[in-house]
């Protein structure tokens, strides 16, 4: 029996709705950090465990496609990596979920600095994020590819900010604790931009069969 459409769709509308809370769950993090809200950062902390139940209901779903129907290529290649990019959405989260953790500690002190290439990086690792869903859905390489781009933003971004902080401590090791703590929410993010990337990177393969893992973006042919 042939995969209906309606249960692609289906699958389709729970991936985009843990993108949602995905996406979500990265903006509010670092604005618990930059506003200082600690209300906000507990919410997107307890908020993990929805997007842990949407990952567990995708995965069982696109189990549930592969033992009961019989995929032919394109569907299975949309279903197969269906369950890979809810792994990274998790994964996603978790990076989320420590931001918002370092929030709660770093709200306690007072501010080094002020936020301001922390939520650049936000903005970018979230549109990626965005794209590289949406990408998946629409089956659309280039915006894909698009996405793999930008990942150099971020962890130019991420050079950046540890560069400045290590500075900020050689001049005031007082401030280590503190510095050290926003250099993890940097790597947070730089970690959130690298599962956008993979997401895009496998919306490659789903489209044009390509693995290109390890490839640079000017070796990518699209």
């Amino acid at each position: 029996m042939p995969v209906r459409a309606e249960e692609l769709k289906h699958l389709k509308e729970m991936l985009i709705r843990m993108g949602g809370l995905v996406e979500t769950a990265i903006r509010d993090s670092v604005s618990s950090l930059v506003n200082r809200d600690d209300d906000l950062a507990r919410r997107v902390i307890e908020g993990d465990q929805v997007i842990n139940t949407y990952d567990v209901k995708i995965d069982e779903e696109c189990i549930r496609l592969l033992a009961l129907t019989q995929p032919m290529a394109k569907d299975l290649r949309f279903i197969t990596t269906a369950m890979k990019i809810t792994t990274d959405l998790e994964r996603i989260a978790d990076n989320a979920v420590n931001i918002a953790e370092r929030a709660l500690e770093l709200n306690k002190e007072p501010i080094l600095k002020p936020y301001i290439d922390i939520p650049k990086m936000r903005n970018i690792a979230s549109g990626m994020v965005r794209d590289a869903i949406d990408a998946f859905i629409r089956g659309d390489k280039k915006l894909a590819f698009d996405v793999i781009v930008r990942d150099d933003e971020v962890d130019d971004l991420n050079s950046m900010v540890c560069e400045e902080l290590t500075f900020i401590i050689t001049q005031d090791p007082r401030t280590a604790w503190r510095a050290m703590k926003i250099t993890y929410v940097s790597k947070y993010l730089e970690r959130i931009a690298d599962h956008a990337t993979n997401i895009a990177e496998m919306v490659i393969y789903m489209v044009d069969g390509k693995i290109i893992r390890h490839l640079s973006p000017d070796k990518i042919d699209i």
